[in-house]
């Protein structure tokens, strides 16, 4: 057993031939977070540490949301995050307060008039800051992979329960176009009972291997290879399988209970460190190629894949089979029904003879996805293609998250689902590591699992919705007259500046 893929605490037996991982107590006196309700908060007061590649899309997409006070910037590089206000000045917000450094983001979460921190570090610090922002009664939402092993998962499921704070894992793909139509088609038995399930991270790397934030000259890997070099499992298993588990149902009606894992040999991963450092590599621990396959306690089956070295096409794989219909978006988009089942789902088919050998014709396809545009789609769809972000789906998740907490709602994500699908990395290893062995998944919920029948998203009444809308505007429209005052006074700070310096 290779001790480097275990957390410190992860403690695990043998059991009828499957490694079991032991599941710790709920602490005494601490309540489950399953379908939390914080306080409203009329204005979301944020701050955002970690301004590399992710973050400052993410300042960018705040400044479109109304009723969000973007209060403070932090990153490693000072000059990263001061680059940041220029997002703010655009937007005629006023400036954010600025920490860098190390340890900035300690002194970040100690302030009063932060509600939300938004992290989207390097994977090595996500955990910390996460936990220093709950240890000071801050909501928290971390980019993905949000925690690294088992024992961060333990740690942020005990401090959004002991703090009754908000530990939202940031996936993406669960509020793409085709993900969340699907979803709501699945949720409507258009598919019949989905059995199976499978998604991926497929995208071939080699383009932004020399971009990863590098701690100094000494540094030739940058954080991302370092870390597929050290460690082995799917270490970014969330956008394939955080849309699939939603579909299943996962932590509402079902749980993931087993895994088996295995992976190739690493042969281009091992060529990327050599080529980068000039000396030979025999110790990079991640195969090139990772396959998860998991069962459920309802006798479902997901396969999950990740491959960030080999020449493939982007390929996140997602895929459901249902008793009554199939859904496929890579590489070819599309459904499979019958024309009994779609005249079943409230969709008339222009074609009698329609089979599931084949995708549907895009007429069809069209109809269907008409029918079962998902109510999220139908509020931000639009916007979300103007503002951006990986083609709209960051927006409506910046969206949502604002929403449900500006309206005292349960988050569509949790830190329980934050721990399950982070979770496929160090499983993922021990099975290897163990002769591909099944590895039980530990009960993440203890216990409440099937609280909840069937996933859903939260809602506001309208009349909620239009009173929480109201008080954002107005707060937006003060916080841009105010900013554009400040920055008028900035302007000709610099103007007079520049002047003296022409002087010289």
């Amino acid at each position: 057993m290779n001790a480097q893929s275990l957390s410190p605490s992860t403690k695990w037996h043998w059991e009828k031939g499957t490694i079991v991982i032991d599941t710790p107590e709920r602490p005494a006196g601490q309540q489950h977070a399953l379908g939390l309700k914080a306080p409203k908060l009329n204005v979301v007061r944020v701050a955002f540490v970690g301004l590399g590649m992710r973050g400052p899309g993410a300042v960018e997409r705040f400044t479109y949301i109304p009723g969000v006070q973007i209060v403070a910037l932090c990153d490693y590089e000072k000059d990263r995050a001061e680059k940041c206000q220029d997002i703010l000045r655009k937007a005629s917000l006023p400036p954010a307060a600025i920490y860098s450094g190390a340890e900035g983001y300690k002194e970040l979460c100690q302030r009063e008039d932060v509600d939300l921190v938004y992290i989207a570090a390097d994977w090595d610090h996500h955990f910390p800051i996460a936990k220093c922002a709950l240890e000071n009664g801050k909501h928290t939402a971390i980019e993905v992979p949000s925690a690294m092993n088992l024992e961060q998962c333990w740690e942020l499921i005990n401090l959004s329960e002991k703090t009754r704070k908000h530990c939202m894992i940031l996936e993406n793909c669960c509020y793409d176009w085709f993900e969340m139509n699907t979803l709501n088609m699945a949720q409507q038995g258009v598919f019949g009972e989905v059995i199976r399930a499978q998604g991926a991270y497929i995208h071939n790397l080699d383009d932004f291997w020399d971009y990863y934030w590098k701690n100094g000259k000494e540094d030739k890997l940058g954080w991302r290879l370092r870390y597929n070099k050290e460690n082995r499992g799917d270490v970014y298993a969330t956008h394939g399988l955080g849309p699939v588990a939603q579909a299943l149902d996962i932590h509402r009606g079902d749980r993931m209970t087993t895994l088996v894992a295995m992976d190739t040999k690493s042969v281009h991963g091992k060529a990327l460190v050599e080529r980068a450092t000039g000396e030979k590599c025999d110790n990079f621990r991640n195969g090139d190629h990772t396959t998860t396959l998991i069962r459920t306690e309802n006798g479902k089956v997901i396969e999950i894949q990740h491959d960030v070295m080999n020449p493939q096409p982007y390929n996140r794989l997602y895929q459901l089979t249902g008793t009554k219909g199939f859904a496929n978006k890579y590489p070819v988009e599309g459904y499979a029904i019958d024309s009994k089942q779609m005249a079943a789902s409230g969709v008339q088919p222009k074609v009698d003879n329609l089979s599931t050998h084949s995708f549907l014709p895009k007429e069809e396809m069209d109809a269907l996805v008409a029918k079962f545009q998902h109510p999220i789609l139908k509020k931000y769809g639009e916007m979300a293609k103007e503002v951006g972000g990986h083609g709209g789906m960051d927006f409506i998740m910046d969206s949502r998250l604002v929403y449900c907490l500006q309206n005292g709602l349960p988050l569509d994500m949790d830190v329980y689902d934050l721990a399950e699908w982070c979770s496929l990395a160090e499983l993922g290893a021990i099975s290897m590591d163990n002769g591909c062995a099944a590895v039980a998944f530990p009960d993440f919920t203890r216990g409440h699992w099937n609280d909840v029948k069937g996933y859903k998203h939260a809602f506001a009444t309208p009349e909620e919705e239009e009173a929480s809308m109201k008080i954002a505007q107005e707060f937006t429209a003060k916080q841009k007259e105010l900013g554009a005052k400040e920055w008028e006074k900035i302007a000709k700070k610099e103007a007079k500046a520049a002047k003296k310096a022409a002087k010289k």
